[in-house]
């Protein structure tokens, strides 16, 4: 399912600026939602508890030294205030982790968005020269096709034989003008032509095989 990269984007920012775990339960995200909203929701009612009675403890002192009794103590109530507040620093916290995981899925949705489609493949037409290739390469039993190049490994007895026979081919390809790339592995040679300027295969790359075969048997 494809999600838009500007509405993650503001609920990660609803998380930080507006309420925490309002945007992460905006998101989908249930469970840190929840949780930061119960850390926040009780660090406020706390807060509110420690207010409300350090306020009644100051008005009932207030009281108490009009009518004369000045030996009421004020309760110790400050750490419901301080519980409330280290709620209130968690659920932020929280969401803030929150609000950083939904900008970087934002991220990654607008990368997705920007990248290219995926080239769509299309059907060729048939080269009416293929037929002639399959004719030509019949000739060529030894000679291996792999799309616009035909090869052939050929096996020497040792290295100074294998070595031979790629001067000889060297030979033919500059009397031929055309010339095939070369891979020499100890005592065996492949051969792989193809016509470059032409985009694919031509008679001079049969030609170049025969007379290399030619050469191999003279």
């Amino acid at each position: 399912m494809k999600k838009d990269p500007n509405s993650i984007a503001k609920n990660a920012l609803v998380n930080l600026l507006v309420f925490p775990g309002l945007g992460s339960l905006r998101a989908g995200r249930w469970v840190a939602g929840m949780g930061q909203l119960v850390l926040v929701l009780s660090g406020t009612a706390m807060g509110l508890i420690w207010f409300f009675k350090e306020l009644s403890q100051y008005y009932g002192l207030m009281g108490s030294l009009q009518d004369g009794a000045g030996d009421e103590k004020p309760k110790a109530v400050a750490w419901i205030g301080e519980i409330g507040a280290v709620l209130f620093v968690i659920s932020w916290a929280w969401a803030g982790v929150t609000s950083i995981s939904l900008f970087q899925e934002a991220s990654k949705e607008a990368s997705k968005a920007s990248a290219p489609p995926p080239p769509v493949l299309t059907m060729t037409k048939k080269n009416p020269n293929d037929a002639k290739i399959q004719a030509a390469l019949a000739t060529l039993p030894n000679w291996k096709r792999n799309g616009q190049i035909i090869s052939r490994t050929y096996e020497f007895e040792d290295f100074p034989d294998a070595m031979k026979f790629v001067n000889n081919v060297a030979v033919l390809a500059e009397q031929a003008q055309h010339h095939p790339d070369i891979d020499v592995r100890w005592n065996k040679v492949t051969l792989a032509l193809t016509t470059h300027d032409a985009g694919g295969l031509t008679e001079k790359d049969f030609a170049l095989a025969r007379a290399c075969d030619a050469k191999l048997l003279g």
